[in-house]
């Protein structure tokens, strides 16, 4: 998936343009946010290769999305460091780099810590549950080597560790972190992620949220974030 040329102005009526005035920012709020969903999974699986320039003329084409909700979507990319606004030139897609990287699981390190604490310390006894069944699955995507499964679980792993730990400021602040920590990931994982040792200290951290123990889990988070720093420091 390629593209290249020149932000170019443009007369023609874009989708979000032709709705009532009061449902334009409705619709609009609805189409960036479909927008930002598509081009953050285009980026973060790669089919948007970092290093890669693309005109936003290109990108409302392929998303077909109008112009301003594309738009909206890029600045939101931008500011979580996934595209760089290159002013009469295009978009950016930001290379990936271990520095930043690690400095950037300084923050997870401290932010996810709070998290797993709080969510040992909130959960209710259905979320217990569900990290429960989660420890299981985790357990069993080790035995197996079963990356597929594994990517699954993670992903729902993270979101209800954020749920449980009922910290809007938390959640907001993993979200900007989200997109690149998963890009790195995708690049590196099938060269040297240990997966039923990743999946283990997962299932840790899941094991100690079911069963409401707050240091338990912030000591576990921390042994897993030890695991993806050298994860990462492998990839060099």
């Amino acid at each position: 998936m390629t593209g290249n040329g020149e932000v170019m102005a443009s007369e023609e009526t874009t989708p979000e343009e032709t709705v009532a005035p009061d449902r334009l920012a409705v619709a609009t709020s609805s189409l960036t946010s479909r927008a930002y969903e598509r081009l953050e999974e285009l980026i973060v699986t790669l089919r948007l290769k970092p290093g890669q320039i693309l005109s936003e003329s290109f990108l409302v084409a392929e998303l077909q999305i109008g112009r301003t909700p594309v738009r909206e979507a890029l600045q939101r990319l931008a500011f979580e460091g996934l595209v760089v606004i290159l002013p009469r030139r295009g978009v950016l897609v930001s290379e990936i780099d271990l520095g930043q990287q690690l400095r950037l699981l300084e923050v997870r390190r401290e932010i996810e810590r709070l998290v797993a604490r709080k969510a040992a310390s909130r959960a209710d006894e259905a979320e217990r549950e569900a990290f429960s069944t989660l420890a299981e699955g985790l357990a069993r995507a080790a035995q197996e080597d079963d990356a597929a499964a594994f990517m699954q679980l993670d992903l729902q792993f993270n979101r209800m560790t954020l749920a449980a730990a009922r910290n809007d400021y938390a959640t907001r602040t993993m979200r900007l972190m989200q997109g690149l920590s998963r890009r790195f990931w995708y690049r590196h994982y099938r060269e040297t992620l240990d997966l039923e040792r990743c999946a283990d200290l997962h299932r840790a951290v899941a094991e100690a949220i079911a069963a409401g123990e707050p240091e338990a889990a912030a000591a576990a988070s921390d042994l897993l974030l030890d695991y993806i720093a050298e994860f990462s420091r492998a990839t060099i």
